[in-house]
């Protein structure tokens, strides 16, 4: 094997490492972000567990993020949650900036 499949080698196995960290972030995030949306609507315990596993599993209908959005979105105007887009998604995103600092402690 020659140098510069070497690296090719490396850059590949990076980029699969990375590939899997998102994916683990993004789902932390979004059983971080299912059970604060629980909490708002009034649920606790199993119900809240269950809850945040919804949408973990809402986020594998497609790419993105709008596929979680629009399940909190229908959901909080269901159960008359009181929050604007805007907080749902800034929320989205300091959210998965802890999922990716708690998992990065992990590794």
């Amino acid at each position: 094997m020659n140098t510069f499949d070497k690296r090719k080698e490396g850059f590949e196995r990076k980029f699969a490492h990375d590939a899997e960290l998102r994916f683990k972030a993004k789902a932390r995030r979004n059983k971080l972000l299912g059970l604060w949306a629980a909490q708002l609507m009034g649920l606790s315990g199993t119900e809240a567990e269950e809850y945040a596993r919804t949408l973990v599993r809402a986020d594998l209908d497609e790419p993105g993020d709008d596929d979680v959005f629009r399940k909190l979105r229908r959901d909080f105007d269901a159960s008359g949650v009181d929050r604007s887009d805007h907080q749902v998604r800034r929320t989205m995103d300091e959210l998965m900036a802890e999922a990716i600092g708690q998992i990065e402690t992990e590794t």
